[in-house]
């Protein structure tokens, strides 16, 4: 018999602990629930008395958070998948440090892939890197998170978005060019880094190219416009996109 993944529920909403309780008996059957917990210092308690494989933890609870809890266990041994409302200000630090979450109110068909994920890193003993809660530690304390994981085929590499010079489409991949004379193709589609970049120091001039703005050379008008960035590189400008970025580089301060 497959020996069960032990589980911890650690949630300040009862119906949500009743909720994850019910699709896990349901839906997840690999799955072993031995514990709940209502908050951090009741987390901690469950946590270090069950040992659990994987904890499903809330955000947001009363006299702390979740990243409070994981500050105690800097070199934890179990997987987490965060459980959070989707305008909390920390879903843009979860999501570039690469750790699973799951939205409230809880869709269950996310919640078996979140699950799937981390069943999947089992088999694979490839257990969730602590080096992605480190670099979650370090980008809730920014508006602009300073780490940004990117998948290989080996794990994951860690890059400050200040060193991303472009972002090119192919397919279904991203080629990353990046500072130093570096590139490296990313299996994700370039949508995603939009949205996970799109603030104020990247620009997406054409469908296949999103650039950092702080790199950008010049302007060049002939054949409908184009970037040159500081590596030599050429990136088409879109005709409707155009004035867009015009504008945006007059105000543009880096």
């Amino acid at each position: 018999m497959t020996k069960k993944i032990r589980s911890v529920i650690i949630d300040d909403e009862p119906d949500a602990v009743d909720f994850i309780n019910t699709i896990i008996g349901e839906f997840c059957t690999s799955l072993e629930v031995v514990g709940k917990a209502c908050n951090v210092s009741q987390g901690v308690e469950i946590i270090n008395r069950t040992q659990p494989d994987l904890v499903f933890l809330d955000v947001e609870m009363p006299n702390g958070s979740g990243f409070d809890l994981l500050k105690h266990y800097p070199e934890k041994d179990f997987e987490v998948i965060f459980i959070t409302a989707f305008n909390h200000y920390a879903i843009r630090a979860i999501k570039f440090s690469a750790v699973d979450y799951i939205l409230k109110p809880i869709n269950i068909n996310e919640f078996i892939e979140a699950v799937g994920r981390v069943i999947k890193k089992r088999t694979g003993k490839s257990h969730q890197s602590n080096e992605s809660f480190r670099a979650l530690m370090e980008n809730l304390r920014s508006p602009m998170p300073s780490r940004l994981a990117i998948p290989t085929s080996d794990g994951m590499e860690y890059l400050n978005p200040k060193d991303i010079i472009r972002i090119e489409a192919d397919r279904s991949y991203s080629w990353f060019f990046i500072a130093g004379e570096r590139k490296m193709l990313v299996s994700r589609h370039l949508k995603e880094f939009q949205e996970l970049l799109g603030d104020r120091c990247f620009f997406r001039p054409h469908n296949s190219h999103l650039i950092n703005l702080r790199f950008v050379k010049k302007f060049i008008r002939r054949d409908g416009g184009y970037i040159e960035m500081s590596d030599g590189s050429l990136v088409p400008v879109s005709r409707n996109r155009k004035d867009i970025f015009l504008d945006k580089m007059s105000r543009f301060k880096g």
